[in-house]
């Protein structure tokens, strides 16, 4: 079997799944804590409470302009949280299925191994999709969906490094990284706590 094709197929699956689920859960207005104040403030582009969010700002703001009218532009901001999270699962899988793939290639490289590899990403990537806080977060206008996104973006990146880190494509991957970190900041500072796991891949590496 062509792993990288079911590599790709059943991730955009996880994804599509998590999608249809949080679509189907999504909050249709604004929730009393944080969530209502991250709305007011997307759609008019204001500033929130410290230390701010300002990326994750600006994104909402596009989605509150999406909005047909102002009755569904809670809806419209939450659906950011819908798409961010569903990403995440997507990253998730990939980052599962590189993991398992390097752990057992140097057993076997069988049709056998691929299933248990793919597997291994469905059932890790869709348990995280239905864990209670992921779920929770997923359907609401909350920093924490677009935070964790980051966070599977840049593990799934350092992987990406890590397959090319020995010639000139690997220094492109880390520049695109550190930008990535750099956005982080303007959603949640969640974003750092990856840089100490991308470190530990150029250990292992090197």
């Amino acid at each position: 079997m062509n792993f990288r094709v079911w590599n790709l197929r059943l991730g955009w699956f996880a994804f599509a799944i998590s999608l249809v689920s949080y679509l189907l859960t999504v909050e249709p207005t604004a929730s009393y804590w944080d969530c209502s104040e991250y709305i007011a403030t997307a759609a008019k582009l204001q500033v929130g409470h410290p230390p701010g969010a300002p990326f994750f700002q600006m994104v909402g703001a596009v989605f509150a302009i999406l909005a047909p009218n102002a009755e569904y532009i809670a809806l419209s901001v939450n659906m950011m949280s819908v798409l961010a999270s569903s990403f995440t699962v997507l990253f998730l899988f990939w980052t599962i299925t590189g993991i398992a793939r390097r752990l057992l290639s140097e057993q076997s490289n069988d049709n056998f191994t691929h299933i248990l590899v793919l597997v291994t990403g469905l059932v890790g990537a869709l348990g995280f999709a239905y864990s209670d806080s992921f779920w929770f977060n997923a359907v609401e206008a909350e920093v924490y969906a677009m935070a964790t996104c980051i966070m599977a973006l840049l593990f799934w990146l350092g992987f990406k490094w890590e397959e090319d880190i020995d010639n000139e494509r690997g220094n492109k991957w880390l520049v695109l990284i550190s930008f990535i970190v750099g956005l982080s900041f303007g959603v949640h500072f969640m974003g750092l706590l990856v840089i100490p796991a991308i470190g530990m891949i150029y250990f292992f590496k090197k």
